[in-house]
């Protein structure tokens, strides 16, 4: 295997039967943070789901032992949101909730409150090593009412303003006939904190039950102009399976709802976006199938994510989701879920030269 890339998460091995839903930061000291979900007994979605954590002080050249970075129990800790703040805190936004709530149950309205989707932070003052005891913050970002609830997937932002960005997703409880799995109930909103992460609150919520365009699993960057670019995965009647739209406020409110994205050819799967500056550019990662997840590429935008290119092709390779980091000024790193059977066998860490990009 080439010096470029390397293997932090491997299914079956170091206690966890999977490894899914891949997050990566790069901290103040320039370590690599490469975080999933490790799953215990299955691939499943539901279960007993650890939030795991592998570290690199060499840019992803090797990796440190598997630690576990949030936990629930014997219940579910998932969908880590990290963000390294300007004070070198790292902060870990993520849901927890029972090992028996199945999605489907939760958008069913078949799960108690206490048992569903419940949001909480801790923070990391030491790069990683250890963690503070979980906050929970649901009562702030999650509205009464919303059934289904998930951050990112993949890294959050900090703005040059100070503010902290999570991108979510949530489901509204169906109306006539409609049990609640539909895909029309899928719709987008963000966390924000003004704080650092001590409080948090909702920014824009885009809730649009008309099928048109379903908000799901949402990736932000911050443009060089001070907007925000948010990117989600869509499974609608709308053109592709990629929507996108912009926020002027720190995203506080979107400038229109998120409108369809038909440039990026894409399965219905989460994507990744990353903004360089030197060069100004906007990536994107995702599978380039368009009926399957496969075919991992890097895109990008030269003019905030109106046009895309391809730019660089990994392989031929099943892939699922993914995120990206800006791990120094020559290289940027691709966290990617892959394998030679399936998308899911591996957690694959590669490192991308700058000028392969531009």
């Amino acid at each position: 295997m080439s010096d470029d890339v390397t293997v932090p998460f491997r299914a079956g091995q170091e206690g966890y039967a999977s490894y899914r839903i891949p997050a990566v930061v790069v901290t103040a000291a320039d370590t690599l943070l490469a975080f999933c979900e490790g799953r215990v007994a299955s691939a499943g979605d539901a279960g007993h789901i650890d939030i795991v954590l592998k570290r690199s002080t060499d840019g992803g050249l090797t990796w440190g032992p598997l630690t576990v970075a949030a936990r629930n129990g014997d219940d579910l800790a998932g969908n880590p949101a990290p963000v390294v703040l300007d004070t070198g805190r790292v902060l870990l936004v993520h849901v927890r909730s029972a090992a028996t709530a199945t999605e489907d149950a939760i958008l069913r309205g078949r799960v108690a409150d206490a048992d569903g989707r419940r949001v909480w932070v801790r923070h990391s003052d030491d790069d990683g090593v250890t963690w503070s005891e979980p906050v929970e913050i649901t009562k702030s970002v999650r509205r009464t009412g919303w059934r289904w609830y998930a951050t990112t997937p993949g890294h959050a932002i900090q703005l040059s303003t100070g503010r902290v960005v999570v991108p979510g997703n949530h489901t509204l409880p169906p109306t006539g006939t409609d049990v609640g799995n539909e895909a029309k109930y899928n719709s987008g909103h963000c966390l924000l904190s003004d704080d650092r992460g001590e409080t948090w609150y909702l920014g824009y919520v885009d809730d649009n039950p008309d099928g048109y365009i379903n908000a799901n699993e949402t990736t932000a960057a911050e443009l060089p102009d001070g907007r925000v670019y948010f990117n989600t995965r869509n499974d609608s009647t709308s053109p592709g399976n990629r929507a996108d739209a912009h926020s002027t406020d720190g995203g506080r409110t979107l400038v229109k709802p998120f409108r369809p994205q038909a440039g990026l050819v894409t399965p219905v799967c989460e994507g990744s976006v990353l903004q360089l500056r030197d060069p100004d550019l906007l990536l994107y990662s995702g599978p380039a199938d368009p009926g399957s997840r496969a075919l991992m590429t890097l895109r990008a935008s030269a003019d905030d994510g109106t046009t895309w290119h391809p730019v660089y092709p990994v392989d031929g390779l099943p892939a699922a989701y993914s995120d990206l980091v800006r791990i120094d000024t020559d290289t940027v790193g691709l966290l990617y879920e892959t394998g030679d059977f399936g998308a899911y066998e591996t957690i694959t860490f590669r490192r991308v030269p700058v000028t392969a990009l531009t």
